[in-house]
């Protein structure tokens, strides 16, 4: 399955938000935008979509930006998806109203499509945005792996980081 730009878009600005948990000043759409080559008009509105979902809360004016409404390993990258992806429908079959395939009754690729796209959803359900940061404090590889002894407890950010880090890698691979 292809990840429109919205989504892409949506896990970006996410990931931004929980790499800059720790900065004073939260990230603003325009750094953002600038960070991501992305265009600001077409960022707010993710960031709208995002916040009327739960996940962004906006501030507006000095000292506003964009900030996680829940902790980074609490939001679940197939909750993410699922909001923001509008088809699911891999092959016409999927939609029985709309289907002309002839072949319908003597195909079985709709079920291993089926079968596919569930195995796809249920490891990005197993993903958190946590997962997903290289940050200090979460392991390197991300994916269901346990903490380090000396990680911090769940909901606490990483120890010592701003994630400029990340911010950097960013910027640079630009």
């Amino acid at each position: 399955m292809r990840l429109t730009r919205w989504t892409d878009y949506s896990l970006r600005v996410l990931m931004f938000c929980a790499a800059c948990a720790q900065r004073q000043q939260p990230p603003t759409i325009s750094e953002i935008a600038q960070a991501h080559g992305i265009s600001r008009s077409h960022l707010t509105k993710i960031v709208m979509t995002l916040a009327a979902a739960g996940l962004l809360e906006t501030t507006r004016g000095r000292g506003g930006g964009l900030r996680l409404l829940k902790p980074a390993h609490a939001i679940v990258l197939g909750d993410v998806v699922r909001l923001t992806e509008t088809d699911f429908r891999l092959v016409e079959c999927f939609d029985a109203a709309h289907n002309t395939c002839r072949l319908s009754g003597y195909c079985r690729l709709k079920g291993a499509l089926r079968e596919a796209m569930a195995a796809y959803l249920q490891v990005l359900d197993g993903t958190t945005l946590a997962d997903l940061l290289d940050l200090p404090g979460l392991p390197a590889d991300g994916l269901h792996a346990q903490p380090a002894a000396d990680a911090p407890a769940a909901g606490e950010a990483p120890r010592g980081t701003d994630g400029s880090t990340f911010l950097r890698k960013v910027t640079e691979s630009r």
